[in-house]
């Protein structure tokens, strides 16, 4: 029995089956809609770099993140990169825009080896129809993307600098956090000048004032993409 290509189970028919059976968004799904939706699912591997989607392309798909992390960031008028959002396996991005097709204001980029699902308008209508919950999880989702974004323009418009990194580690934890004994190691796979898009500083800020924190004691360096958060109550209190 071959291996399916994207998710590598043993399974010659899985057509990312087993990649969708553990979406969140999806759970509530029995296995003969996973079968029947699975059909008009496309599951695409990206490798890091990858864009998924560009400013401008059609809204009207459903993006679901099997396994990996994707940055949605828009360009500013002077060329910069600005961050939005770092999203992770079992997100979904395009969710209201199947409510209303409309066109992506902002690009999509694999941030590592990533494997996305995406589902249309067509089927999506047809499993919303038949399972109230997807719709309520959709919502549920966008307001903590609400409260995100709020916080994002808090971050972005203080004068604070050491607030802004103290923010953006602590952001981070979510996405690339794994607590170990001697604190939260982020295992990152955005680099300094990523990160500095994310707080709304320049790559050569970001460094210096880790670096600063890094002679506080607050964090630690183990290699280029891992940070040690040695001290979280300290940076909550710079906020």
């Amino acid at each position: 029995m071959s291996k399916c290509e994207v998710c590598k189970y043993n399974n010659e028919n899985c057509k990312g089956i087993m990649c969708i059976k553990n979406i969140p968004l999806l759970s509530n799904l029995n296995d003969d809609e996973i079968e029947k939706i699975s059909e008009g699912v496309v599951v695409k591997p990206y490798k890091k770099g990858d864009v998924i989607f560009r400013t401008g392309d059609s809204a009207d798909r459903l993006y679901i993140i099997c396994s990996g992390k994707m940055k949605i960031f828009k360009n500013l008028t002077d060329g910069r990169e600005q961050i939005l959002y770092i999203y992770s396996t079992g997100d979904f991005i395009g969710g209201f825009n199947l409510l209303k097709k409309d066109e992506y204001k902002f690009n999509g980029v694999a941030l590592e080896d990533t494997i996305v699902s995406t589902l249309s308008k067509a089927e999506f209508d047809e499993i919303v129809l038949k399972n109230p919950t997807i719709p309520l999880k959709i919502l549920e989702k966008a307001y903590d993307r609400i409260i995100w974004a709020e916080d994002l323009v808090d971050r972005l418009s203080s004068n604070n600098i050491d607030s802004r990194v103290a923010s953006l580690l602590l952001e981070l934890i979510h996405d690339f956090g794994t607590d170990t004994k001697e604190g939260i190691m982020l295992n990152l796979s955005i680099n300094r000048e990523e990160m500095g898009s994310f707080a709304g500083v320049s790559r050569e800020t970001m460094t210096r004032k880790l670096n600063h924190f890094k002679e506080m004691g607050y964090i630690d360096f183990r290699g280029n993409k891992k940070i040690l958060i040695k001290d979280v109550e300290v940076l909550k209190d710079m906020l």
